[in-house]
């Protein structure tokens, strides 16, 4: 069951009922207004890296697990996590989980499962995880959005987005009406330990402004396996990050 909690816990982090009234608004007036409320086009285009410090916990039945996390991200879409999971109090080593995407190819070091190189649908997402924002040049990466009938997050109205890329999996993203800040992604994605599909729900909360562009300080992941809560404590912008921090680990020769 180990394994089960581990491949979804990969899945989460690779890299996000219709009901209302239809938004009167174009999909390219909202992305505008979306990219704006972030900070603004030239903010996002100042961003040549980020850095994200924090913590994970995670929720399964048998009860929470959490440690220290971190991200990485350089353009056009090299990404890199790593967590440590804390085992002890069920008598277990560290679960150590390192993903790492070069913009082209993906692997992950996993201490529970085995490492091994990342592939079909969640190659595909990592390909689509833009930085510093997916949405800043859609039209170019052959991405559609079709803007859905507004609904209920909680007590917040929102406008909803489907966002299809070229490949890979499609979202619904839900974007706060009054202030046009994401607050929620659901997403179908491939988890082969699962058996298959299996729809995973990421909401965001806490923006703060760093370097003059918003960012979600925590992020809820949701799978029916388990509950990932990811807290920033610290986001750096226009950090220097060695490009071979995406890359595959070099093979160990034996002595």
């Amino acid at each position: 069951m180990k394994r089960v909690y581990m491949s979804c816990l990969l899945a989460a982090i690779l890299t996000l009922a219709v009901g209302g009234t239809a938004s009167a608004q174009s999909a390219d007036e909202i992305v505008e207004k979306h990219l704006a409320a972030l900070g603004g086009r030239d903010a996002l285009s100042k961003l040549t890296s980020r850095k994200l410090t924090g913590t994970v916990t995670v929720t399964t039945p048998a009860g929470d697990i959490s440690g220290p996390f971190e991200s990485y991200a350089l353009p056009p879409n090299k990404s890199r996590t790593y967590l440590k999971l804390d085992l002890s109090s069920f008598g277990q080593n560290d679960a150590v989980v390192d993903q790492r995407f070069d913009g082209t190819t993906g692997y992950a070091i996993n201490s529970v499962q085995g490492d091994g190189e990342i592939t079909g649908n969640q190659l595909e997402n990592l390909r689509n995880g833009r930085f510093p924002n997916p949405l800043l040049k859609y039209k170019e990466s052959g991405m559609k959005i079709e803007v859905l009938p507004n609904e209920k997050v909680g007590e917040k109205d929102a406008i909803v987005l489907a966002v299809t890329p070229k490949t890979g999996s499609a979202a619904r993203e839900f974007l706060d009406a009054s202030s046009y800040l994401p607050i929620k992604m659901v997403m179908k994605i491939d988890v082969p330990q699962l058996g298959g599909e299996i729809e995973q729900t990421t909401e965001f909360s806490d923006y703060r402004e760093v370097d003059g562009v918003k960012v979600p300080f925590q992020i809820k992941v949701t799978n029916p396996a388990q509950t990932l809560v990811i807290k920033a404590t610290r986001i750096e912008h226009n950090t220097v990050i060695e490009d071979s921090i995406f890359t595959k680990p070099a093979e160990k020769k034996p002595d």
